[in-house]
């Protein structure tokens, strides 16, 4: 149809509804009139678009920045409201989460932290390796490693071995009342296995709460680090770079939050490393060093002194995700970021260092061949000691455990990929619905 022949038939169709509404026959609008009319309800509508329509995009994402503020500090005043001495108001408040917590890592001490905020005391229940594998396939850790790491965290106050994958209405009874339990909690994303809710059970009690998942982080991601083996989790063209998770000051300060400056009179012991990947060697060396004096601070080399000693994509988590990691240790009392390679005289005085010390199994160093070059201080001043390492665990386990069953993994990762794809899409999907365009990084 050409633009006349569609402005002669608008001007009929005017011309019929003003006669069906009982205008006279000479009332209808001339083809100048209406082509006039066209114009300006298109430019009017275009204007409006220009200038107030982008207006309601921006109130979309300044409302959803606002909701994503109002949830953190909901998560801080919980966290304020536990830490708060009311003598007036002592019950305990128990918590339980459980999980397979393979590979554990800062994105799993987070949820412990975000669980023990809803209490007092939290309970983790650790899957068994029969359950998981029933369920999703052969978990990567086995039950002894896996329970290592989750007791290790500062956050967990007791754990619970062999839990079901599934937790049936007896379990749950039984976990309640054996372990005198307030509420299950989990991640708030969906956990269906053969079309069925995981937690069920504990929703129809009604004793089932969520916390936020860690978002930018997950056992897949670094998973995928090591089947790819590309340097995309840090900067490309070099090292340093935060990976998709967003650390800020305050998941630092979260972290920290029951780090105290050590008295004069406590013997300070220092160990450094990448602690990369952190895992259950690292765990006993740690534990280790801290029962050879009252305050252990753990020094964290940086991204670039990493890769200098380990090559390839190493450190599979940056330096930032390291500092969480190791935060999270309940034998570390605090941590020293970015610690310098080589240990100085005013180093050692600063920190008040009373011992250095060094395992005899290493992740980051192969052979301590510059050992005189890097302790030179410490060795002058009688203050280092290589102690003997209580495990033999060290990241070339999990990597050579991977690699072993490349295809495997390359398939379980790949469907853990679209399974964490689909669920953030449906998550900001379901925000946009309700007027928020979308959110920012926990």
């Amino acid at each position: 149809m050409s633009e006349s022949a569609f402005i002669t038939w608008l001007v009929e169709l005017i011309q019929k509804l003003l006669v069906l509404v009982g205008a006279p026959d000479s009332f209808g609008p001339s083809a100048v009139d209406t082509s006039r009319s066209v114009v300006a309800i298109s430019m009017t509508l275009l204007f409006y678009y220009i200038f107030f329509g982008n207006r309601h995009s921006r109130k979309r994402r300044r409302l959803a920045t606002e909701l994503q503020v109002a949830k953190e500090k909901l998560h801080f005043l919980q966290e304020q409201v536990r830490d708060a001495k009311d003598e007036g108001d002592s019950k305990e408040i128990r918590i339980f989460l459980d999980g397979a917590f393979d590979m554990m890592h800062y994105g799993h001490m987070n949820a412990f932290r975000l669980a023990r905020s809803l209490g007092t005391h939290l309970v983790v229940g650790v899957n068994s390796d029969q359950s998981i594998t029933n369920c999703k396939g052969k978990p990567l850790m086995n039950d002894d490693e896996r329970m290592t790491m989750v007791s290790s965290c500062k956050f967990v106050d007791q754990i619970v071995p062999e839990c079901p994958y599934i937790m049936n209405k007896d379990y749950l009874d039984h976990v309640i009342k054996e372990y005198n339990i307030d509420y299950v909690v989990h991640g708030d994303d969906p956990c269906f296995v053969d079309g069925k809710d995981v937690y069920e059970a504990a929703k129809a009690a009604g004793k089932f709460r969520t916390i936020p998942r860690t978002e930018g982080v997950s056992t897949t991601d670094i998973v995928g680090r090591m089947l790819l083996l590309t340097k995309e989790h840090h900067i490309h063209g070099g090292l340093g770079s935060q990976s998709k998770f967003l650390t800020t000051s305050r998941m630092l300060k979260l972290f920290s939050a029951d780090v105290r400056t050590p008295t004069k009179a406590m013997r300070v012991i220092y160990i450094d490393g990448a602690w990369d990947l952190f895992h259950p060697g690292h765990v006993a060396v740690l534990k280790a060093a801290k029962a050879r004096g009252d305050y252990l601070i753990a020094g964290i080399h940086g991204d670039a002194v990493v890769n200098r000693q380990m090559g390839a994509n190493f450190p599979l988590l940056n330096l930032h995700e390291r500092v969480l990691s190791v935060l999270g240790c309940r034998f570390v009392d605090d941590v020293l970021i970015d610690a310098p390679y080589e240990i100085t005289q005013e180093m050692i005085s600063s920190l008040n260092i009373a011992e250095v010390v060094h395992g005899t199994m290493c992740d980051d160093i192969e052979n301590m061949s510059d050992e005189d070059n890097r302790y030179r201080y410490a060795k002058a001043a009688g203050i280092f000691s290589v102690i003997k390492s209580p495990s033999d665990f060290r990241l070339e386990n999990i990597v050579q455990r991977i690699q072993e069953n490349q295809d495997t993994f390359q398939a379980k990762f790949k469907r853990k990929k679209k399974a964490e794809t689909d669920h953030y899409k449906q998550k900001y999907k379901r925000i946009d619905s309700n007027g928020d365009a979308e959110t920012t990084e926990q």
